[in-house]
């Protein structure tokens, strides 16, 4: 019983990890001049946001629809903990702190979608069929 249901789960859960990285970098492009202080406020170059909206929305979007998951999953894992350090460290504020282990817990789910994958509804395993048919 519990395997019939976790076979679905897998969709649902990729799309609740990836639209805050979809919505934040749309956010940074509508606020990009505030969103460029705010970075250069904790010291880091204001030309580093285009690449981090690209990134942002880029991988929301795979994780989204399953395309290369696992690398994806890495890669949030380790911009989820960076972001966590580099912005939300100051834990005399409890709003920050709050932050900081939001970060670190989407950090270890993107831990365990690497591990896993995207054995569902996914580009990852429509690509994995057609290579199974070929052979």
């Amino acid at each position: 019983m519990f395997d019939q249901f976790t076979k679905f789960v897998d969709t649902p859960a990729r799309a609740f990890m990836a639209i805050i990285f979809i919505l934040s970098g749309v956010g940074k492009i509508g606020a990009y001049q505030a969103t460029q202080g705010y970075m250069e406020m904790f010291g880091l170059p204001g030309m580093l946001l285009t690449p981090t909206i690209v990134f942002e929305v880029g991988a929301g979007l795979a994780l989204l629809v399953g395309f290369k998951t696992r690398i994806i999953a890495l890669l949030l894992a380790g911009f989820s903990l960076v972001s966590a350090v580099i912005f939300h460290a100051d834990f005399s504020d409890q709003i920050q702190q709050i932050m900081f282990l939001k970060n670190v817990a989407m950090a270890g789910g993107f831990l365990l979608l690497a591990k896993v994958g995207a054995p569902g509804f996914s580009f990852d395993q429509f690509l994995a069929a057609r290579k199974r048919a070929y052979i």
